[in-house]
């Protein structure tokens, strides 16, 4: 329970540290308006001092990049363990969480390529941030020849390419993921006892790099204001208001998302009327959306499940802490979405190839997504080096996450849920 409120006051302490950040960020606008030197001083502090103590943060996130995408995604795929041993139960419901995840990303992309976000900025605007937020950024138009050469070759080499180690020291991080999928999946295929001390050691890295981004984390409530303040002060209003159209268009497709395509689920695949099946699992989605928490909401997902909804103890005990953990419907929509709307910021057109790429790496990185609040920071800059986007333009989004986190964490819990009742109802094996 400390462990929980301290949480939800760090979230309170990130989300205060953006508000100030803005209202400093707007005074210091509107002042330089009428003192040009304010401005100037406040472009130079941002420059020297705020900027490069955000980096701070960014940096710490990056480190752990690496070894937290393979030991989560890794240790995701070996939890399942023994497929053909746990039988038609376990595969189904893999099967669900996949098709959750990937109808999720699938929204959120064309709901980010109708609104257009981040492409709402001016050519001057995104020079702007460009030069504020540069990093590993490489030529636009560099950028968008690789994306227009992206076919099956191209993809075979983007995944398998021959040196896996010296494309891990690059930072490219699709051969990694490739990695982490196959080891996992041998290692469902070892010897019980050999995969338990295997999925050990990979529950050690996994933890040791959560704890990393929790150092980062405590940092956010100092950078975040620095960030949001420094892009502000230097590339004007309009970023703040396509930041604020990007929230609005996320929180819209995760409604739809939960609301609707769950929705659909529950009319094909059961008899329960959407409506009131959302109603009795009210308990389950306040505790999500203020915990911001798949794991601290389990015990209300599974009390609620067997209680009120009537799922079988063996049902929900597998697929409520499984789905905890593997099914992240609403992260990896988030994650689809940032990627795009970062890439439209900078004026990076993704090609519908690059879209189809993006929509399976943010379902299997969505795995590797740590139980935290912040945890899929460093798998968001992982994608947006994948796709040759600045890292750095994370710092974008920063301030917002948090808040966003709530959103996604209820879509995720709820998903889980509604995947156990169907499990339960219609695909189980028969006995």
């Amino acid at each position: 329970m400390s462990s929980e409120n301290e949480s939800h006051r760090l979230a309170t302490r990130i989300l205060w540290g953006l508000v100030a950040g803005i209202v400093l960020g707007i005074i210091t606008v509107g002042t330089g308006r009428f003192f040009p030197g304010v401005l100037s001083a406040a472009q130079n502090a941002s420059e020297h001092v705020l900027n490069p103590f955000g980096q701070v943060f960014l940096r710490l996130l990056f480190f752990v990049v690496i070894p937290l995408v393979f030991a989560s995604l890794a240790l995701g795929i070996v939890q399942l363990g023994n497929i053909a041993k746990l039988g038609p139960l376990a595969g189904r419901t893999a099967g669900f969480f996949f098709m959750n995840m990937a109808i999720g990303v699938f929204l959120g992309l064309i709901m980010m390529n109708i609104l257009n976000p981040g492409g709402s900025l001016d050519a001057d605007t995104q020079e702007k941030l460009k030069s504020e937020f540069v990093g590993q950024a490489q030529n636009v138009e560099e950028v968008r020849k690789n994306q227009a050469k992206l076919n099956f070759n191209t993809l075979v080499e983007m995944f398998m390419p021959r040196n896996l180690m010296q494309s891990v020291v690059n930072f490219q991080i699709l051969p990694l993921i490739l990695f982490a999928i196959l080891l996992g999946a041998a290692g469902t295929q070892m010897a019980e006892a050999r995969r338990q001390r295997f999925e050990e050691f990979l529950s050690i890295v996994t933890e040791l790099m959560t704890k990393i981004v929790r150092f980062a984390l405590l940092l956010a409530p100092y950078a975040v204001p620095a960030l949001i303040f420094s892009a502000i002060v230097r590339v004007g209003l309009d970023f703040l208001l396509s930041l604020m159209f990007f929230v609005l268009a996320c929180v819209l497709i995760m409604v739809i998302h939960l609301f609707g395509t769950m929705s659909v689920w529950l009319k094909l695949f059961t008899k329960r009327s959407p409506i009131q099946f959302f109603r009795s699992i009210r308990a389950v989605l306040i505790t999500a959306f203020s915990t911001s928490s798949s794991n601290a909401t389990l015990p209300t997902s599974l009390q609620v499940s067997r209680e009120v909804i009537g799922v079988s103890n063996s049902t929900s005990g597998f697929v409520l802490p499984l789905g905890a953990t593997m099914n992240m419907s609403g992260t990896a929509l988030y994650e689809g979405c940032v990627v795009l709307f970062i890439a439209q910021v900078y004026g990076i057109d993704l090609s519908i190839g690059s879209q189809v790429t993006l929509l399976l790496l943010t379902v299997f990185s969505a795995i590797a997504v740590a139980g935290i609040p912040g945890g899929s920071l460093p798998l968001i800059a992982g994608l947006l080096i994948s796709f040759n986007i600045p890292a750095e333009g994370l710092a974008l989004i920063l301030g917002v996450d948090r808040l966003l986190d709530m959103a996604r964490t209820t879509v995720n819990v709820g998903a889980d849920v509604v995947t156990a009742t169907i499990v339960d109802e219609k695909l189980k094996p028969a006995t």
